[in-house]
């Protein structure tokens, strides 16, 4: 089964209109935005402070989808669980992106349902704790404590993904990295969209213009900011200059245009050059982590049956893993909102032109 893990893969699905006019929307409005006021610390404070502001309107959960708080964790840190028949003895650690400094498990619910239906297991999304008041270190130590946390539960390490985005995706790679040095057992797999991989002072050059969301002289600012008094090529820091050696199979996600694709790039090629298993994809002129944009762009709903598919070859790869696991192919996501079973059950035949 490697050759159905360890791949490159180019979607071909045709860009929808509704990526076209969200792209030049990022373009003329975010983009700028950030360009302009993302300057300074007191920015930052106040940038989290308005998106926690509106993470308190009351908005539903699609129907079928349940999320209940963590009962361990007083900050935010909730269970995700879309349909009812999941296993219960499975889990997903998730790492929210934002920076480091914004956002929350509650902003990434476009996300983490989908990944639940996907994976089939329930989705603990941790709320970690960010800058500008915290540390690189304190959100790696929150995320070890997670992962700690569910061994001590009763999950089994093969019963365990990771999984994040952006700076989230950071988290997904310092703490395989960090899993392995410290001697304990590594998860399943782990999922990174978007990974900002690469916090040292090289400068971005790929894609300088073409992102339509992300300035890459306010990617660099953030990582200075971050690094202040570290080594900013530990791997820990800037996980794309890590050791991959032990470490499970890995899906990179990127989008063709975005300033941190080529360190997506990297990690990929890294990780194969130490012996993982890697799916790497990258889509035609998506943004960003795409994937939270699934209530509004179709590419962003089919890439969670490209996720799912990962997910069962390295089931079927992996016999503790898949002891539990469906018997082969592709399985119909639960009853949940009916986009993701459609892109779930043929990922690689449908269109995004819709």
């Amino acid at each position: 089964m490697r050759q159905d893990i360890d791949v490159d893969v180019h979607p071909a699905y045709p860009m929808s209109w509704r990526a076209s006019v969200f792209n030049g929307l990022m373009r003329g409005t975010t983009k700028p935005m950030s360009a302009l006021l993302l300057r300074h610390t007191a920015v930052m404070s106040l940038v989290s402070r308005l998106v926690a502001m509106g993470e308190r309107l009351p908005l539903p959960a699609p129907a079928g989808v349940s999320i209940v708080k963590e009962d361990a964790d007083p900050c935010g840190s909730e269970w995700v669980r879309a349909g009812a028949d999941l296993d219960e003895d499975k889990v997903l650690l998730y790492f929210h992106g934002g920076g480091y400094f914004f956002c929350s498990p509650a902003t990434h619910r476009p996300i983490t349902w989908r990944l639940s239906a996907a994976a089939r297991r329930p989705v603990l999304a941790l709320d970690y704790r960010q800058g500008p008041a915290h540390s690189l270190a304190q959100s790696l130590a929150d995320a070890l404590g997670a992962y700690q946390g569910l061994l001590d539960k009763g999950y089994r390490a093969c019963d365990i993904l990771l999984a994040g985005d952006s700076a989230g995706g950071h988290l997904t790679l310092a703490t395989l990295l960090a899993l392995r040095d410290r001697g304990l057992p590594e998860p399943a797999a782990a999922v990174c969209l978007s990974p900002w991989a690469d916090l040292s002072d090289g400068g971005r050059r790929a894609n300088r213009w073409a992102d339509p969301m992300l300035t890459a002289s306010r990617v660099d600012w953030l990582a200075r900011r971050w690094t202040a008094g570290l080594d900013p090529r530990d791997p820990l820091v800037s996980p794309v200059y890590g050791d991959y050696t032990g470490l499970p199979p890995l899906m990179v996600v990127t989008g063709s245009t975005e300033v941190l694709r080529d360190e997506g790039r990297r990690v990929a090629a890294r990780a194969r050059g130490a012996g993982v298993r890697v799916t790497y994809e990258e889509w035609h002129r998506m943004p960003h982590v795409f994937a939270i944009l699934a209530d509004i762009l179709p590419e962003a709903r089919l890439v969670f049956g490209h996720i799912q598919r990962f997910l069962d070859a390295v089931a079927a790869a992996d016999p503790a893993a898949a002891s539990t696991a469906p018997a082969a192919g592709l399985v119909p996501a639960p009853a949940v909102p009916g986009d993701l079973q459609a892109s779930a059950a043929n990922p690689e035949s449908g269109s995004a032109a819709a």
